[in-house]
């Protein structure tokens, strides 16, 4: 049985991942799960799993019989320095990951990642380190799970492009004009998947294909311009690569992110999952339509951005997360997020990065200067 670790076990990428494991008991011994606060969630797992290793970013109660749990903001990098797991399930949100994400691979263990950010904000740093320890990195993204599928016994050089599909999030048919009345319950409210709060709204601007699009270069070695990305709002297709002899593979499912997860977990072996299939007896109407590049301009920014890949998806990333906050908390209209993130990366794009650790002052820059154009 190998040994796994699950960070943000109680959020969306966590739940799911357990949902996984308890369809095959046999397969899994988790060593350590860990949380940002949600304690009650975190120590009913640790029961029903019989984990016996723990970690709680902030924890709202420090009692006697917690206190074998490691707490504050470095304890998911203490939780793998602990438990040497083979895997790593990264379901932390925001650039928090990178660090757990970096550990990860230096240990050597194979990285299941959701965490987009960690290669965003560091992908240079993360993948040579897993290359000089020989350690695997499997995206869990949807999008990025269906590419890794379509590339299963493809020659690299066979490969022409990739294209991320995109629901469009609730807001691809909203006219720009009405962008500023948007208020964060109807960003919240996406029509096909239930993920976190920053995650959903990433999908209703867009910048989360943006992210996806920097993710997508890293995880396959693929220049900027041979990403592409179409809107395709049922969420069946989750993405496609296109080869030099202009066949097209895709990978289909209804969109359930245990699929991408038990993939992950399990590669390079597939196993049965109790999920919902497709229904072909139904009249399965699948769009691709092109994004409105000029309404959503996060995916512009995101291709601009690796023109300066160690700094520049940093920046915009940092910025994004604090202008997201400061949406679902009022202070900001939906139309004003992505402007904050371009003055953001317009007032440090000189800034240049030689180091991993680099890599979060940086970050702590970006966001304090977000705040100065948020105010």
């Amino acid at each position: 049985m190998k040994q796994i670790v699950i960070l943000g076990s109680t959020g969306s990428i966590g739940t799911s991942a357990l949902d996984v494991i308890r369809m095959h008991p046999d397969k899994f011994s988790i060593a350590g799960l860990a949380a940002h606060s949600n304690q009650d969630i975190l120590l009913k797992q640790a029961r029903e799993f019989n984990v016996k290793r723990l970690a709680l970013v902030r924890p709202y109660e420090k009692r006697t019989s917690l206190d074998d749990i490691i707490y504050g903001e470095n304890c998911a990098t203490e939780l793998i320095r602990q438990t040497q797991p083979d895997i790593v399930v990264n379901g932390i949100s925001g650039a928090a990951g990178f660090l757990p994400s970096l550990e990860t691979v230096r240990h050597g263990a194979t990285l299941a990642l959701a965490n987009k950010e960690s290669l965003v904000i560091g992908g240079s740093f993360l993948k040579s380190e897993a290359e000089a320890q020989s350690a695997r990195i499997v995206p869990v993204d949807s999008e990025h799970c269906a590419i890794f599928q379509c590339l299963v016994g493809e020659e690299h050089n066979d490969v022409r492009r990739i294209i991320l599909t995109a629901s469009g999030g609730p807001f691809w048919q909203t006219p720009r004009k009405d962008f500023p009345r948007i208020t964060p319950e109807q960003a919240l409210n996406h029509p096909k998947w239930e993920m976190g709060k920053r995650i959903t709204i990433d999908s209703a601007t867009m910048m989360n294909k943006g992210l996806e699009i920097i993710e997508a270069s890293w995880l396959f070695d693929l220049p900027i311009n041979k990403i592409d990305v179409c809107i395709h709002p049922q969420s069946i297709i989750h993405s496609m690569v296109e080869f030099c002899d202009l066949s097209i593979k895709a990978q289909l499912s209804n969109p359930d992110m245990r699929l991408a997860i038990a993939y992950a977990l399990f590669w390079p072996q597939r196993l049965a999952l109790d999920l919902e299939p497709i229904d072909l007896s139904t009249d399965l109407v699948l769009e691709l339509l092109p994004p409105d590049t000029k309404k959503f301009t996060s995916i512009t920014l995101a291709r601009h951005a690796m023109q300066q890949p160690r700094s520049l998806p940093c920046i915009m990333n940092a910025a994004d997360e604090v202008a997201v906050q400061a949406f679902l908390k009022g202070r900001l209209r939906f139309d004003q997020i992505i402007p904050v993130v371009e003055k953001t990366m317009d007032a440090l794009s000189g800034w240049k990065i030689d180091n991993a650790p680099e890599v979060m002052d940086l970050d702590h820059e970006a966001r304090h200067k977000a705040e100065e154009f948020i105010r």
